[in-house]
């Protein structure tokens, strides 16, 4: 029974994408240092909760940049070469974080790091794309959060043990298994754009592909490969309206997803160690892996924008329970109810952003939606350590209150994206190659 649901599930997609599977995985496992660094600030080095939000808001801050360059250098660059020299650098900042001890250079640092961990999402997600069959992405999409949630789990319920032993070990295993994917990528992971001399990479050399490159198509009269020079860029998904209100609701889901950098301090001023955060922090990658794959049968044939409205008011829920929560079973019961939301949106999520981007700027439209968690990577930190030491427990009354007006926001939003969506899948597809920045 189980391996019919697996092959159903899992079945089908290309080798490609079981190695960017792998080495998502891998690189989530080892995701330690930024999931600490509040703790690390405030418990280590002894700065307040608002200075160690805003030192952790850097990391937000580069991550918005790193987004819109990788976004631009996957289109123009490559998949492969953005992914692979990104991870290559950030393991070597990550290592340099480890050694660090002037304020002022752990900043610097965190800022840089920022930069290089978010280049390789749109990417990744660009290149998934790339390989996988329209009829196939939501189950790949699916396993890719799954992927990232089982990492994410392990590396929290290790983080906790890792940092009672000492910080400088959560930066630096950080560092060699982001050094690993890197690896991994280079070796086995071929150039998913295939845009140079109308050939693949050669790590697909010896696999058949087609002979003409992804995004071209044959002239109707000579039978060759014609390539567009439609213009295009990240101007045109900044003012796409209809994928900008998209972006901007996400952007809310994200600020809530952002509240575990907060989590940790309100944990850590109710007396819980960070061996119980670690534990909080693992709840949803836990859940997530044992139900996430159910979740695609759960939503199939419903509207996405319902979907997605129903997990931010459940995501909001979840956080307005921490108004209540001072011992760790309540910490515990309020995490599990934000995963159940942060599940269900991951599927409809992945898809609209497929549906709206056009085929030439596929990952500058994954870099302005990849930008939305950055952003939040620093407004959560930056605001909320403040609001917690200012305001105490009416900082999750107003994250809740956040969650139910962006549900609402989808509702309202959700008919005239359906009915885009539904004039570009009747429209002929364009497929030009060549984009402006």
């Amino acid at each position: 029974m189980f391996s019919r649901f697996w092959s159903q599930t899992a079945g089908g997609l290309p080798r490609v994408f079981w190695t960017l599977w792998s080495a998502i995985l891998v690189n989530r496992i080892g995701a330690f240092g930024m999931l600490f660094l509040p703790l690390y600030l405030s418990a280590g080095r002894g700065l307040s909760l608002t200075a160690a939000g805003l030192v952790t808001a850097g990391y937000g801050i580069g991550g918005a940049g790193g987004s819109l360059i990788g976004g631009v250098l996957a289109d123009s660059w490559g998949r492969r070469a953005t992914m692979v020299t990104a991870n290559g650098i950030a393991a070597a900042l990550m290592l340099a974080l480890a050694f660090a001890q002037p304020l002022w250079l752990i900043a610097g640092l965190t800022l840089f790091i920022g930069i290089f961990h978010s280049m390789p999402g749109p990417a990744t997600v660009a290149a998934i794309i790339d390989i996988v069959p329209e009829e196939s992405r939501s189950r790949a999409f699916n396993l890719q959060f799954w992927a990232f949630n089982l990492g994410m789990a392990i590396a929290s319920a290790l983080a906790g043990v890792i940092a009672e032993v000492g910080f400088f070990f959560l930066f630096a295993l950080d560092a060699a298994t982001t050094a690993i994917t890197a690896y991994v990528l280079f070796r086995h992971v071929p150039e998913t754009l295939m845009l140079r001399q109308g050939r693949p990479s050669r790590p697909w050399a010896t696999r058949p592909w087609p002979a003409r490159p992804i995004g071209s198509r044959p002239h109707p009269a000579s039978g060759q490969v014609k390539r567009s020079t439609t213009p295009g860029g990240l101007g045109t998904a900044l003012t796409d309206p209809i994928f900008m209100v998209f972006v901007g609701l996400t952007f809310i889901a994200a600020i809530l997803n952002s509240q575990t950098s907060i989590l940790q301090l309100a944990m850590n001023a109710d007396g819980l160690s960070p061996a119980a955060y670690g534990i909080v922090a693992a709840v949803p990658g836990l859940l997530i892996v044992l139900g996430q794959l159910f979740v695609p049968r759960l939503i199939q044939g419903r509207l996405k924008g319902r979907v997605l409205a129903l997990s931010l008011a459940v995501s909001g829920i979840g956080y307005f329970t921490l108004t209540f929560a001072d011992v760790f079973g309540a910490y515990l019961m309020a995490a599990a109810i934000w995963t159940i939301g942060s599940m269900i949106a991951a599927p409809p999520n992945a898809e609209v952003i497929a549906e709206l981007a056009p085929a030439r700027l596929r990952a500058r439209y994954q870099a302005v939606f990849f930008l939305t968690f950055p952003a939040a990577g620093f407004v959560a930190p930056a605001v909320g350590g403040w609001s917690l030491e200012h305001l105490g427990d009416v900082h999750w009354v107003l994250i809740g209150v956040l969650g139910l007006a962006a549900a609402a926001g989808h509702l309202l939003a959700s008919r005239p994206r359906e009915r885009r969506v539904a004039r570009l899948l009747a429209a002929p597809a364009a497929l030009p190659t060549s984009a402006t920045v």
